[in-house]
């Protein structure tokens, strides 16, 4: 094939060792803070690549860490911070987004980014939005990808 012409384009996705890395530093965060949550690692698709289920993590906490998670790698947004970001639409658009399936618009999901780029997602789910949120930041920081902005 000729170089000069290519019909894709590299993509850069988490690797199952810093999302198993993370995964267990977000679980000894939640130990830590005595939380039981549900912890997951997504690629830039959206595909599961750690998962971390605490005894007595609520059960319905299961799909929505992996939903935060989701939400934050296809947006490359905290969760969190959807409300305000909609401030700016129009009503079609803040209802339509809210209804879309696996959007989450609540803290716990933070977008894992690593030299600028989107490299994957984080979902935390089980405590309290704060708690989710610091889960999910020491998750990151055990691999050195903590972004200041991600509040």
């Amino acid at each position: 094939m000729d170089a000069a012409v290519r019909h894709s384009v590299p993509q850069r996705c988490i690797g199952w060792q810093a999302a198993h890395a993370a995964a267990g530093a977000a679980a000894a965060e939640a130990a830590r803070l005595s939380a039981a949550v549900n912890i997951a690692l997504v690629d830039p698709a959206g595909l599961l690549a750690a998962f971390v289920r605490m005894p007595g993590a609520p059960l319905h906490s299961v799909e929505i860490a992996i939903d935060k998670a989701y939400t934050a790698a296809s947006f490359g947004l905290p969760t969190a911070r959807w409300h305000a970001a909609l401030d700016g639409h129009s009503p079609a658009v803040r209802d339509g987004l809210l209804r879309r399936a696996r959007f989450v618009a609540f803290g716990g999901g933070l977008p894992v980014l690593e030299g600028g780029e989107r490299i994957g997602g984080i979902g935390v789910s089980g405590g309290s939005e704060a708690q989710d949120e610091a889960i999910a930041r020491a998750g990151l920081a055990v691999l050195g990808l903590i972004d200041k902005d991600a509040t």
